[in-house]
């Protein structure tokens, strides 16, 4: 009798979840929709998308075609994997679509960043973004500031087993902070460190507010974070000292064109550090990783980098015309971050119903612009896998080609994107001219949705 009553019991649960999943379909089933699946209800596909990465998204393209449906993070999605119309998307947004981050992004990066924007708004803080670190910025204010900060963080690495990964992080934020607002790592950054990181894991969390959630913990960082950058600015306010940094010149309205309330400025700075964190410490964890794989890639870039001190006294800093000679440097950053692809893809949402190759989406849809493939198309990288800088000297075509995603799109293009270079550049060139390396071993890596070594990347370092 018993057995009978579990059997009919699992009978039950089998037909009810048959059942719920049938109800979400036929609830999304709306004329002129493209093909795919929606999963259940709230939560949709987004474990599936979580866990299985690119290859849900190859199951999917292979069931339904390039334009497909679905549900993650939250939302009922349109899922884009055909390059003409991603390009078409990131170049049109003012045509019925704007951002569309997932919920829990804009809660955490607040409601003035440069994400969650758009129109005449988006143009003004990008604006005032560009101001802080146009070329003339970079080259006066910025680019001594890295070289100091980098020289200072990669100081006695010798003879040591480091965890790259943990090193890359802390470099990417630490740098940051030292630019906005001139924090060196002091107590305030050491205390700024750990809400950071719980801020950016809550940033691709499910917006589910209970305790103990990624969700609830990245909020909660992001009100902490709020509470010392206003400190901060009530702190310069009182003293009236000339500050050389970022903060400096958003507080400086009389002068500055671009006048931002305070939240604007703390969302600004927020959004600032988040957007260079992620890119910046990835991007030159891999790239160490890339180099210890391929040895003839590291001989020609340290080749290049010893060129430069050659050129110069121990003392010298790195200069604008130093990072604009780092040619086969700028080559491995961008194969780096292609072969790694650090970014999957931006969210776009629809103001209104529109059409897309054919298909109808409904307004406050949102469309995932599926962009990691087109960094293994074997028609723009020849021999997809294998990483080649020398491409990208060989053909200069391909950083301005139509399908180059890896810094975003249209007029979404990362503002920091020389920035970037700039940072991850400094750091390979103290880092291959002071050190040589070799993996530890046993480390795993992810490559989705984040790329990340779950319990680190270990290097054992000694003198070059």
């Amino acid at each position: 009798m018993a057995v009978f009553i579990v059997v009919l019991g699992l009978i039950f649960v089998l037909c009810f979840c048959s059942a719920l999943l049938r109800w979400n379909e036929v609830r999304y089933r709306k004329k002129g929709l493209p093909p795919g699946t929606m999963g259940w209800p709230v939560f949709g596909e987004t474990t599936e998308f979580l866990k299985q990465g690119p290859n849900f998204m190859k199951n999917q393209r292979a069931r339904y075609g390039s334009v497909f449906k679905s549900h993650i993070l939250g939302c009922p999605t349109i899922v884009s994997m055909d390059p003409e119309l991603n390009r078409y998307i990131l170049m049109n947004e003012a045509k019925g679509l704007v951002p569309g981050y997932p919920q829990s992004m804009l809660d955490i990066l607040g409601k003035c960043n440069i994400a969650a924007v758009h129109g005449s708004t988006h143009k003004y803080m990008r604006g005032a973004l560009l101001a802080l670190i146009s070329p003339t910025m970079i080259r006066e204010q910025l680019l001594p500031k890295i070289d100091e900060f980098m020289r200072t963080h990669l100081t006695d690495w010798n003879d040591k087993v480091i965890n790259i990964q943990e090193k890359t992080k802390e470099m990417a934020l630490l740098s940051s902070l030292k630019q906005i607002a001139g924090i060196e790592s002091g107590s305030m950054s050491q205390e700024f460190k750990p809400e950071f990181f719980k801020l950016v894991l809550g940033t691709l969390s499910l917006p589910i507010d209970l305790p103990g959630t990624n969700y609830r913990r990245g909020f909660q960082a992001r009100k902490n974070i709020v509470s010392m950058l206003r400190q901060l600015i009530e702190e310069r306010r009182a003293s009236q000292e000339a500050h050389p940094d970022m903060l400096a010149s958003l507080m400086r309205s009389e002068e500055n064109r671009y006048k931002l309330t305070d939240e604007e400025i703390i969302d600004q700075i927020i959004t600032i550090l988040y957007s260079g964190y992620e890119t910046v410490s990835t991007t030159s964890m891999m790239a160490v990783k890339y180099l210890h794989d391929h040895p003839k890639v590291l001989h020609e870039l340290r080749k290049e980098h010893l060129a430069i001190r050659e050129r110069k006294k121990a003392e010298d800093p790195i200069d604008l015309n130093d990072l604009k000679s780092m040619r086969f440097t700028r080559a491995v950053i961008f194969e780096t971050s292609r072969l790694a692809t650090i970014v999957n893809g931006v969210l776009r949402k629809t103001t209104k119903d529109m059409e897309l190759n054919g298909f109808m989406v409904p307004k406050g849809w949102k469309i995932y612009v599926y962009t990691r493939e087109v960094n293994y198309d074997p028609f723009l990288y020849p021999d997809p896998l294998t990483f080649n800088p020398w491409r990208w000297l060989q053909d200069k075509r391909l950083e301005s080609q139509n399908y180059f995603f890896i810094f975003g799109g249209g007029t979404r293009q990362c503002p920091g994107k020389e920035l970037g270079i700039a940072e991850i550049s400094t750091f390979l060139h103290y880092f291959v001219t002071r050190y040589r390396w070799e993996e530890v071993g046993g480390d795993k890596l992810m490559k989705f949705p984040r790329v990340e070594a779950p319990n680190g990347l270990h290097i054992r370092v000694s003198s070059y």
